[in-house]
């Protein structure tokens, strides 16, 4: 961004593409040869110079991705976006001056950074560890791929070291250092007090020190295929991460959130016989709990912190030739606790449309759990099915599926993990949690020591007492029934650690 002749800023705009021209739609593709068959690698280049479009370099683009008119829809709005920050920018320096702006722009970044400082200060000196997993990375199958990561604190500043996460896979899970480096500082942040929320900067960034060599997973070399990063690996960077500082503030404690639960699916509309890419963030399952409270129903995978929300229904029946027939809450379908995590998710649809193809490239949870802090239970594992008239097809994350017209696509998202011992929780609000169907009057009692009476569901607060009087003997948590598609309570092998 110049201003009189000068280089002061630079704009920066990333979303979502329909397509980006790899060997399959969408861009999640498991099975990638390396990073050229995931898609256009476009180097630094000015589609507009001076003004002018760059006519030669929009054909090179929108002809190698298919449904090129959506795709320069959204470049389009992109550009627009990078332009409409530039102009507001620009009136700022004319109002102010450069001097002034500039030096306000120093001075903030600087106030950030004394902020940041003084709430890592209060971290207790040490390290600590912590580790997420995705399933498998897609082409090596059912065998998880681990991020490790030792968060040091020393004074006022933070290093973030994830030497001992497991080497790149031959999968698309890789993640690049940028990505690493941002989603680890996202979990630092989380951990700051919510009214630096608003206010955080390259300032922020400055005490916090990420390591990642070169070949880890978490930093792969290239061309090592990339296509699922932010999401796959993206994920347990953040959830590492977020482990070990719950271990550093137990008083800021975060549990995990439901696993990332996307697919892709491509085929004909038969509305209009044209090609469509589908996809939505609908299937994700909900938010962890936090220290304090419990996790909200809602939001979907981590890795966008709360900032992005279910889509429109209808927007997506209008659109695609899928039609919504369950979208709901399952009651006990999450990680249990004193503060216990958001709904699970039971979302089904049928397809209208023609045969065609879905890539659950972009799921994850069918084999490793996200973790409870605190004595919290653990995130419960995830499902998706294919039901074709009798046949009952599970699909497991990374992989291809064929889906026929009149197929109905069940997918199971657990909410996140709890936070604290379960037993803690106070009694009134199990009893209104049984109320409001989000637990079973079973799991009241296994789970909480909460005793209802089956009459009229008021609290037995003696026989809730003497069961509370001592710890429970067995933990439960939710398993799907793989033959009802029911959420059943099952002992648990987890061990109840550090609870409070």
């Amino acid at each position: 961004m110049f201003y009189e002749g000068e280089l002061l800023f630079f704009t920066l705009v990333r979303g979502h593409m329909m397509d980006t021209g790899g060997s399959f739609p969408g861009g999640y593709f498991a099975n990638a040869y390396d990073i050229i068959a995931e898609g256009l690698n476009i180097p630094p280049l000015k589609v507009i110079k001076r003004g002018v479009v760059d006519a030669d370099l929009n054909k090179l683009i929108f002809n190698n991705v298919r449904w090129p008119v959506e795709v320069k829809i959204d470049t389009d709005a992109m550009i627009a976006t990078s332009k409409f920050a530039e102009n507001r920018i620009i009136d700022l320096l004319r109002r102010y001056g450069k001097d002034t702006v500039l030096a306000s722009i120093h001075q903030m970044m600087d106030r950030t950074e004394r902020a940041v400082r003084a709430e890592i200060a209060a971290i207790p000196d040490g390290t600590y560890s912590g580790e997420s997993a995705t399933d498998d990375d897609g082409t090596i199958l059912d065998e998880p791929v681990t991020v490790r990561v030792d968060v040091s604190i020393k004074g006022d500043e933070i290093t973030l070291d994830f030497s001992r996460s497991d080497a790149q896979r031959p999968g698309f899970i890789n993640c690049v250092y940028a990505s690493t480096y941002a989603r680890a500082a996202a979990a630092v942040i989380v951990y700051m007090d919510p009214a630096l929320a608003d206010f955080h900067n390259q300032g922020s960034l400055r005490p916090m020190t990420v390591i990642a060599p070169l070949g880890n997973v978490t930093n792969c070399k290239y061309p090592a295929t990339v296509g699922a990063c932010p999401i796959s690996i993206g994920g347990q960077v953040l959830e590492s991460v977020v482990e070990a500082l719950s271990k550093a503030r137990p008083d800021r404690s975060i549990a995990s959130w439901g696993k990332h639960r996307g697919d892709y699916t491509f085929a004909t509309d038969t509305r209009t016989g044209e090609r469509y890419v589908r996809t939505t963030f609908d299937y994700d399952g909900s938010a962890g709990a936090v220290w304090g409270h419990d996790g909200m129903t809602g939001p979907t995978t981590i890795t966008t912190l709360g900032s992005v929300q279910r889509g429109s229904i209808e927007e997506a029946e209008i659109r695609f030739p899928w039609r919504m027939v369950n979208f709901e809450t399952r009651p006990n379908f999450s990680g249990h606790g004193r503060w216990r995590g958001g709904g699970g998710i039971d979302w089904r649809a049928v397809n209208e449309g023609s045969d065609g193809r879905m890539s659950t490239g972009s799921s994850d949870g069918d084999v490793v759990q996200g973790k409870g802090a605190q004595g919290g239970q653990r995130v419960p594992l995830a499902r998706t099915f294919i039901l074709r008239g009798d046949q009952k097809i599970r699909v497991k994350p990374h992989r291809m599926a064929e889906v026929k017209k009149g197929d109905v696509v069940v997918k199971l998202s657990p909410g996140g993990g709890g936070v604290g011992n379960p037993w803690l929780r106070p009694v009134d609000k199990v009893a209104t949690d049984v109320k409001n169907e989000k637990i079973t009057a079973e799991v009241a009692r296994l789970v909480y020591g909460v005793i209802l009476d089956p009459v009229n569901m008021k609290v037995d607060e003696a026989a809730t007492a003497k069961l509370r009087s001592s710890p429970p003997a067995q933990r439960f948590e939710a398993v799907i029934n793989e033959e009802t598609l029911e959420i059943e309570m099952k002992p648990s092998d987890e061990k109840m650690e550090n609870a409070r």
